[in-house]
């Protein structure tokens, strides 16, 4: 996932407090300034905030990325760089395109679930990294993918119930129920519908008939599943749905953040935009602060790389 979603959730996680509890002293923005990173997954463990991202090779076009970082900080404020605790290398069976991935913490140890290329294949896959510190050094969890379907973009979401879930998807959005040793799952993996109905319409492409693109990021509030994504690429903005449970059924609630650079995306058939028909009833009862820590994307390269077009299938 890349051209979405761009600092949005990170930036309102990190700044709100700032806002409400003014601080003597401000980060420098962006956070990282000595090399290009993309699609923080910020992992809060301890009272500190680990923050997992990609890395743009310099004098990148495209989505050339090799390896992850990882980040720490106990203010928000300063950061301790501890370099690159996994990376391609780290799984035998992949080749490239180490992208956007999502670390999730249970039985005292840390998975990280990554979207790289099967070197069998060709394809892309989600493949799992576990270590005993947040920081790594990671270690491949089982020598092959967790899943292989040529999609995108995990993100793991626990229940209240213990139950863990592991969601992906570009152009096509899917579930599997993990086992409890976070590496395997039960059952195959399920489709989720992508109905207009659950997440908003899209024009112009009968192909991908709803506005979900990638990057889904599930959590849990007060009762109600909330799955936030990138949507209608490109480039891309935040929209979110809400469910009854985490494999729904989904309801399209609205838009988070427009497209930036853009107008905000309309409502088809209104004249109102999204941003401003829901600003009474999204901005309201989306709880911003539930949402972090998450994974959402942005990317501090100095050059707009290529669209990215999504996998074959």
């Amino acid at each position: 996932m890349r051209l979405a979603l761009r600092t949005f959730l990170l930036t309102v996680g990190l700044l709100l407090p700032n806002v409400l509890f003014p601080p003597a002293a401000g980060a420098d923005n962006p956070i990282v300034q000595t090399i290009y990173t993309a699609d923080p997954a910020p992992l809060v463990h301890n009272g500190r905030v680990y923050l997992y991202t990609g890395h743009d090779e310099d004098g990148s076009t495209y989505f050339t990325m090799r390896d992850w970082r990882v980040y720490s900080s106990s203010d928000m404020a300063n950061w301790t760089d501890h370099g690159s605790p996994m990376s391609l290398a780290t799984f035998a069976w992949a080749d490239a395109n180490a992208w956007a991935g999502h670390v999730a913490h249970r039985n005292g140890r840390f998975y990280w679930y990554v979207p790289v290329r099967d070197r069998a294949t060709g394809s892309m896959a989600i493949g799992v990294a576990v270590a005993d510190s947040p920081t790594g050094p990671f270690r491949d969890a089982l020598g092959r993918p967790l899943v292989n379907n040529n999609e995108i973009d995990p993100n793991v979401f626990i229940d209240d119930n213990g139950q863990a879930y592991l969601y992906w998807g570009n152009p096509r959005l899917w579930y599997v129920r993990l086992n409890t040793d976070m590496i395997s799952y039960s059952g195959s993996p399920a489709q989720i519908p992508l109905t207009t109905a659950g997440f908003g319409t899209r024009t112009g492409n009968a192909s991908r008939p709803t506005l979900y693109e990638e990057g889904p990021w599930v959590f849990k509030r007060n009762g109600v599943y909330y799955n936030v994504f990138a949507a209608e690429c490109c480039s891309e903005f935040i929209a979110y749905s809400t469910a009854p449970s985490a494999t729904g059924p989904w309801t399209y609630r609205g838009t988070i953040m427009p497209r930036q650079g853009a107008a905000s995306p309309t409502t088809p058939g209104s004249s109102t935009s999204t941003a401003a028909r829901t600003s009474s009833t999204t901005t309201a009862p989306f709880p911003v602060g539930a949402v972090t820590p998450g994974r959402w994307p942005w990317r501090s390269s100095p050059t707009t790389p290529t669209a990215r077009s999504p996998p074959s299938t």
